[in-house]
């Protein structure tokens, strides 16, 4: 079904539209989530609790082909909120991705290296390699301008190479 009916339905009360919404990009949802919370069960809980925001804020959201990008922007608030009641430090040190597993030492070598980095590097370099999300979502995600993601992104990776003992 076409997204800005579904977004309709779901603004008139319509829980299984809504329910549509985000089943259609469930994994997405779940990997952006498990990006942050490093935990199954965090994952989940953060996303039953966006599920409700969504629900209860639908009505806000003003145009239909911007829900995704809404909804995943108020996910990452959500597992921001969450990390931050619980007095955790957002650390995005490991991440399991099935594209990622191939070698196991070189996983480990460069989850060091990252992990010496300032998360706000950490956060863009993540977002793009391993949720393959480009410079305009990641700006919409985490409420930034797209010209600081890029500036981010091109800093951490400058800072990244050095670390790992490339050009200076």
């Amino acid at each position: 079904m076409d997204i800005d009916v579904l977004v309709k339905k779901a603004k008139q009360g319509d829980k299984e539209a809504l329910l549509q919404l985000i089943m259609a990009q469930k994994k997405d949802f779940y990997k952006l989530a498990y990006l942050y919370m490093k935990n199954e069960e965090d994952s989940l809980d953060v996303l039953q609790d966006t599920i409700v925001i969504l629900y209860e804020n639908i009505r806000k959201l003003k145009k239909s082909d911007a829900f995704y990008s809404w909804s995943k922007t108020i996910l990452v608030n959500c597992c921001k909120k969450c990390l931050k009641e619980k007095k955790k430090i957002i650390s995005l040190d490991y991440v399991k991705e099935e594209l990622y597993e191939e070698n196991f030492d070189e996983k480990i070598m460069l989850q060091k290296h990252l992990s010496k980095l300032n998360y706000k590097f950490q956060e863009v370099i993540k977002l793009h390699y391993f949720l393959d999300l480009d410079n305009e979502t990641i700006s919409k995600i985490i409420n930034i301008p797209i010209g600081t993601v890029k500036s981010r992104m091109f800093n951490g990776l400058k800072k990244l190479k050095e670390s790992l003992g490339g050009e200076k």
